[in-house]
């Protein structure tokens, strides 16, 4: 099934037409002549690959995958909305004159052009992702800037920047398009083919068991799901979720939760170690103090992580400055790699060094570490309504989570 973004005006009309059971009376409502309506709808059925719907006497009745499409139609058509009165919001005071209620008027090419500056900061660039020429793509952005009545594409020395209003517009219409995306997800279902897309964010801990599991598990049973995972930093991968790039984050949890569209889920709870090489020096002793921590070189994670303040609070509590011999780094194959080959330590999970403890390479050191515990779990926009492949790839992290836990 083709993944493009549909024609803005189609949906429209094929909302329009499920609520009113009526093309006539769409007609009104669209601003579109009838003619114009059908053949949107036949563009559409022939793009999803399905009958939208089910023509009688007494009017146009969505069949079963069209109540599917058109719940996500309408999500999606009223984040563009809602993103279309953010930009006013925050672009009023400096005087904007654009069409009242914009919103209904915007076209999929405009929102592109806005997606693809988003991410590009350029026209070249973005026109280059979208696949269209430069002019057509500045084109379309101007056009944007003209119907809004907003300033939304500023140039600077870096490039092209977007104002607050286009930065709220682009993040709203970027959920827009990620809900058709789980529209035609649902539909490849619906036609028997489980052909969906999981985009998951991931920080350290996950990586070792909890996501690989639940992998695994959904791809034995439908193996022709596509799954992306994506590494990085917390805030860069609490943008992409946002941003409708990413479907769900897991690792350590923050407190407070970071911003209100998200919600947290937690899946257990994680024990912090002090960790060292299996022989290191330390490792036989059962008297070991602070002050011998900290005549040892170090690996600790980047600043401001949960691990990097239990790491700082340790040394602070004790009345010590800490370590001077520090190499920062949350990359778990290079932590193994400067552990395993000298006398350095590391704070870290427990659950996230399980194969190497397993493989008596690394062990934790027998240190009470006081308050080092962290839940670790799921954090997912809070509007988010998964496809039942998300649901169940959801169920499958959660017992993976429980196992952990258990073990």
């Amino acid at each position: 099934m083709p993944r493009s973004v549909p024609n803005i005006r189609h949906l429209r009309a094929f909302r329009e037409v499920a609520r009113s059971r009526s093309i006539s009376t769409a007609s009104t409502r669209v601003h579109l002549s009838q003619p114009a309506i059908t053949q949107a709808i036949a563009k559409l059925e022939a793009q999803l690959g399905v009958t939208l719907f089910e023509r009688r006497s007494d009017g146009m009745f969505p069949t079963e995958p069209g109540e599917l499409f058109l719940n996500r139609v309408g999500r999606a058509l009223d984040t563009i909305r809602a993103g279309a009165r953010e930009a006013v919001r925050l672009g009023a005071r400096r005087g904007a004159r654009g069409f009242a209620e914009f919103g209904n008027l915007l076209t999929t090419a405009q929102l592109r052009a806005l997606v693809a500056m988003s991410r590009a900061g350029n026209f070249s660039l973005a026109a280059r992702s979208v696949g269209v020429s430069q002019p057509t793509l500045h084109r379309a952005a101007r056009d944007l800037e003209r119907l809004t009545g907003l300033p939304l594409f500023e140039k600077t020395g870096q490039g092209i920047e977007l104002s607050r209003a286009a930065e709220a517009m682009a993040q709203n219409v970027k959920l827009a398009f990620a809900e058709l995306e789980q529209g035609f997800d649902e539909l490849d279902r619906w036609l028997g083919t489980d052909t969906g897309r999981i985009v998951v964010g991931t920080l350290p801990l996950a990586r070792t068991f909890i996501l690989p599991w639940a992998i695994n598990a959904l791809l034995r049973d439908r193996p022709e799901v596509r799954i992306s995972v994506i590494d990085g930093p917390y805030g860069d991968l609490l943008h992409g979720l946002r941003h409708g790039d990413i479907d769900m984050m897991i690792g350590a949890l923050r407190d407070p939760v970071p911003i209100d569209d998200v919600v947290q889920e937690p899946l257990l709870d994680d024990l912090v170690a002090v960790v060292g090489r299996a022989g290191h020096p330390l490792a036989g002793r059962t008297d070991i103090s602070v002050a011998d921590l900290a005549r040892h070189p170090w690996v600790v994670p980047r600043a401001e992580t949960p691990t990097r303040r239990f790491f700082e609070a340790l040394f602070r509590d004790a009345g010590l400055a800490g370590p001077t011999n520090v190499v920062e780094s949350s990359s778990l194959v290079l932590i193994r790699g400067l552990l395993l080959d000298s006398d350095r330590l590391t704070m870290i999970s427990t659950h996230q060094i399980r194969n190497e403890a397993q493989l008596g390479l690394l062990a934790p050191l027998p240190l009470a570490t006081g308050r080092t515990r962290r839940p670790i779990g799921l954090t997912l926009r809070r509007d988010w309504r998964p496809t039942a492949t998300q649901v169940r790839f959801l169920d499958l992290l959660r017992e993976a989570g429980r196992r952990a836990q258990s073990d």
